[in-house]
């Protein structure tokens, strides 16, 4: 259903972009394994040596490593789940699970950061003391892991919100490994035991921000909300352009996951309903072109129906009626037809 198009790959095939979305998943779906089996072998070590050297930093680290885990499980069950077909009682398909993992990554993350700040201030008062040899040569292994889990989730990170969320979790650790390192170097030199606390308080506050983005965009998606890189009046000027459409009305634009942005709008023509068909095709092709929307539902009309007078309006057409009788919009010079349909 819905996302749907035809093109042609580099070797000359003709297949749809549905074809196209579950062999990016496929394509996804490995690397994700991988840095999974990576990441959790690494934990268990990690966590190990932030108990023998008494670092917080380090076991602040290791409570990435573990987020990390969950949230590649948690990309992996996404996308197989969300390889589901529609059915029934979910007509869109199981996309949204994806953003779903997403949400859920971000929230995670959050908490995590939060108590690792909340245990670095109780620490800072009685600096615990550091084996920073051994907690530098963990955190340089954990450095080795991460690199190597980003390296394999890069490609597919800008193509889907649950991969991005797994990204920047394994992206997070890393810089939570740079700061280990930085720290057991530190207190080696210098005795300095606190430091170990200040480093855990930074990868903290340094995995904030990019959580909240991450969580921003989610809570759009679930929201309905317009996709990031689409706007509603650009997309009303192009449907304004077109030859005959003199009205837009009950437009809707919003996506039900990564990369799947649908809409719906109703357009009062001047051409006759026979032109309709050819009218709806051209529209198509241009939310195609330059907005990247295959996944559109298009009513043309005559003139503008009772659902263009009050935008986005869910009452029936009888109590829109009974509180107001407006006349019907038509264009200058022609007869008001009041008969829509959908194509």
């Amino acid at each position: 259903m819905g996302w749907q198009r035809q093109f042609e790959n580099k070797n000359g095939e003709n297949v749809t972009s549905t074809d196209s979305n579950i062999a990016v998943q496929g394509q996804g779906e490995r690397p994700l394994w991988i840095a999974l089996i990576l990441t959790s072998a690494f934990l268990i070590a990690e966590v190990i040596g932030g108990i023998l050297t008494n670092s917080l930093a380090l076991i602040s680290d290791a409570a990435h490593m573990f987020t990390d885990s969950a949230a590649l499980a948690v990309s992996l069950a996404a996308i197989r789940i969300g390889r589901r077909p529609a059915d029934g009682k979910r007509t869109f398909g199981y996309y949204r699970f994806e953003i779903l993992a997403a949400a859920f990554n971000a929230i995670l993350l959050f908490l995590v950061a939060m108590y690792i700040i909340y245990e670095a201030y109780q620490r800072l008062s009685e600096p615990a003391e550091i084996e920073s040899m051994t907690m530098l040569a963990v955190a340089a292994l954990g450095l080795v892991v991460n690199l190597i889990s980003m390296r394999l989730l890069t490609k597919d990170k800008d193509e889907s919100l649950n991969i991005k969320g797994a990204y920047l979790e394994v992206w997070s650790d890393m810089l939570g490994s740079i700061g280990v390192i930085v720290g057991a170097v530190v207190i080696k030199l210098t005795g300095w035991s606190w430091v170990d606390s200040v480093i855990a308080v930074a990868i903290g506050l340094w995995v904030l921000p990019r959580t909240w983005t991450l969580l921003k965009e989610s809570v759009n998606v679930l929201l309905e909300g317009v996709p990031e890189g689409l706007g509603v009046d650009d997309i009303k000027k192009v449907l304004l352009a077109v030859d005959g459409i003199f009205n837009v009305h009950e437009l809707h634009v919003w996506s039900i996951s990564s990369g799947k942005a649908s809409l719906t709008v109703h357009l009062a023509s001047t051409h006759p309903p026979e032109r309709w068909p050819l009218l709806t095709d051209e529209i198509r092709r241009l939310l195609g072109e330059k907005f990247s929307i295959f996944h559109a539902t298009i009513q043309l009309e005559n003139s503008v129906c009772e659902q263009g007078v009050a935008e986005h309006s869910y009452a029936s057409s009888s109590l829109q009626q009974s509180a107001e009788s407006p006349s019907a919009i038509v264009p200058d010079g022609d007869a008001a037809r009041s008969d829509g349909k959908s194509l």
